[in-house]
């Protein structure tokens, strides 16, 4: 189960920018612009299965894998911590030395150390919670193709914002629009 720990502190496409690809002028709109970038951002997240801009998460597990432990929601930029509850039902912090993170993997991984193995676990349910650090950084860093992805969102999003049907969202170049994030999915099998 994951679970957001630390928002965000800023979005991938400012409001600035937003309201210059859309054309917009005056400060009325603001809020359901803003509230539109981040729809598209989640929106992008969703379809990637990625963080964009940095956030904080926690991932809690039943159990230890025997070797690998993937890390959901690439780029990784740092695991936080691994807690978990010991045999004895006691809360444990494992030491940053008895494992090692791969970032460069994506999605990223933990493994022991060398000549270490996962600890023994209750064997309860969420016995482990895995907090890691997660995007690719602050907004400059984005790719541009993820961010068009959203400026063309936040354009269908404003401009048919008043039409209740999702036939006019499927009338998009929606082939095209999907086309820009492909690159960016996390395939699972």
């Amino acid at each position: 189960m994951l679970s957001l720990a630390t928002a965000p502190t800023e979005e991938p496409v400012t409001l600035d920018e937003a309201k210059t690809f859309l054309r917009v002028d005056q400060a009325e709109e603001d809020p359901l612009i803003t509230a539109l970038i981040v729809s598209a951002r989640v929106s992008a997240e969703t379809i990637t299965r990625r963080v964009l801009v940095t956030q904080t998460w926690d991932y809690a597990l039943d159990s230890f894998p025997l070797w690998v432990l993937d890390v959901p929601l690439p780029p990784l930029q740092s695991v936080t911590s691994i807690t978990y509850l010991d045999s004895n039902g006691v809360s444990q912090v494992l030491a940053a030395s008895k494992y090692k993170v791969d970032i460069i993997s994506s999605p990223g991984r933990i493994t022991p150390a060398w000549g270490e193995v996962w600890p023994p676990t209750r064997g309860e349910l969420n016995d482990i919670t895995v907090r890691f650090v997660a995007g690719y950084g602050n907004a400059a860093a984005v790719p541009a193709s993820i961010k068009q992805w959203m400026f063309m969102r936040i354009a269908t999003l404003y401009e048919q914002r008043e039409q209740h049907s999702t036939e006019n969202l499927l009338a998009l170049p929606h082939a095209f629009m999907e086309g820009l994030l492909d690159p960016y999915r996390v395939l699972t099998v």
